[in-house]
């Protein structure tokens, strides 16, 4: 029995990166040899055992042959007469085929090391169509290496397009799809998933909703764009942002702001709450089983977008309602994320007799003006029931109210 250690620590111990998990394969080996050892076997599909002591997963070499559709078809052979390249030549990318023994030494069969040298991302062999998954994984590995120039190579761009064009990607389910693109929310350019996804002709499968942002009849109907902004108008706000945030709650959010756009009128500066544009938002939240602390903050911000960036504009009634809406009062966390993404408003690019640049301190501004109401004075008022809410909402907008007109008419923050 051989064991090797494979994957992603090489490829990034390579690079100089941070190691994070170690994955090793056990060549010759068997379940009763590692259950032995007190390895703990976990997983259905193939085994995977942990290290009783360092809790790292061994895996069994295997073979794997296409049996069916989507990433599940597949017949697993782990015997243990499965040799370490039979293993290797299944995975998907060769950066990530290289395995190395105990001594120390690189087998690399599929030249992986000098992919690394020469900082491309391409498939192992002609088996990468077999699993559509793959798809969102080069994607992802061209957003978390694309600042140490990596690219994608073009006979696997090409694979990649194959595999869309046989409507493989159909049998993806939503969960998986979510995982891999969490995941490039978390790099630092998560703007290149979504590129490559479009170059595949993958996009449009995945997140619909965003494939019109892409293309360059939707700048053409909608002239308030600047024509020498909009060709990177999506990937330029989620590459600046990123460059300011990591929270994939903020990150998503931002993509999501543009589905606003295709819903714009000339009264924008009038809406409240966009329903329509947050439903969108919704229902694509619920397609992928998008967690609720990332889909709040992502249909809040839509729905409000254009409330929110014209709030030097509002009512002192409706900015307090806004604050009751979005439950600031007990996520006042959320002010924060809303007035964050504010300030990146893409439509501040432009001229507008309405957007404007100091947005997102103001929504911040106010709600530290109102938050120190206090509902103690308003309980020993003898204030009870619904009189209590209604007393605290004309309290907050007369404070308010007060505070605008002596700091926004003076010009003092202007």
């Amino acid at each position: 029995m051989k064991i090797y250690l494979v994957g992603g620590a090489i490829r990034d111990s390579l690079l100089n990166l941070p190691v994070k998990d170690k994955d090793w394969v056990v060549v010759g080996g068997t379940e009763k040899m590692l259950l032995e050892k007190n390895f703990q076997q976990v997983g259905k599909d193939f085994p995977v055992f942990l290290h009783p002591e360092t809790h790292e997963e061994y895996a069994l070499a295997r073979k794997e042959r296409k049996s069916g559709k989507g990433y599940t078809g597949f017949e697993t052979n782990s015997d243990s007469n499965v040799t370490l390249e039979e293993d290797l030549v299944r995975r998907d990318l060769t950066i990530n085929a290289i395995a190395q023994d105990q001594n120390g030494n690189y087998i690399d069969p599929f030249k992986g090391k000098k992919d690394i040298e020469h900082r491309l991302i391409r498939h192992v062999s002609e088996a990468f169509t077999e699993d559509p998954l793959r798809v969102l994984r080069a994607a992802r590995f061209a957003a978390s290496l694309v600042h140490l120039g990596f690219t994608i190579a073009k006979e696997t761009m090409l694979l990649m397009c194959m595999i869309v064009k046989k409507k493989e990607l159909l049998y993806l389910t939503s969960n998986r799809i979510w995982n891999e693109t969490e995941k490039a929310f978390k790099t630092s350019n998560p703007h290149v998933y979504f590129q490559v996804l479009y170059s595949c002709n993958a996009l449009h499968c995945f997140f619909p909703e965003m494939y019109f942002l892409y293309e360059e009849k939707f700048f053409l109907k909608n002239s308030y764009v600047n024509p020498l902004y909009n060709k990177n108008l999506v990937l330029m706000g989620l590459a600046k942002i990123s460059l300011y945030n990591k929270d994939v709650d903020i990150r998503f959010s931002y993509l999501c702001q543009f589905l606003s756009i295709n819903l714009i009128h000339k009264n924008y500066s009038k809406i409240f709450f966009d329903s329509r544009s947050a439903a969108i938002v919704k229902s694509l939240c619920k397609r992928f089983n998008i967690p609720s602390c990332i889909r709040d903050i992502a249909v809040l911000n839509t729905g409000f977008y254009f409330f929110l960036n014209t709030i030097n504009y509002q009512s002192s009634k409706n900015i307090i309602n806004l604050f009751s809406k979005i439950d600031a009062w007990r996520k006042p966390e959320r002010i924060e994320k809303l007035a964050f993404l504010s300030n990146f408003n893409f439509l501040k690019k432009f001229k507008s007799e309405f957007f404007y640049l100091k947005s997102g301190f103001f929504l911040k501004k106010y709600f530290s003006i109102v938050q120190s109401v206090s509902i103690k004075l308003i309980l020993k008022k003898g204030f009870k029931g619904y009189a209590i809410k209604n007393e605290l909402m004309r309290l907050r907008i007369k404070k308010l109210e007060f505070w605008r007109l002596k700091n926004i008419k003076n010009d003092i923050y202007l």
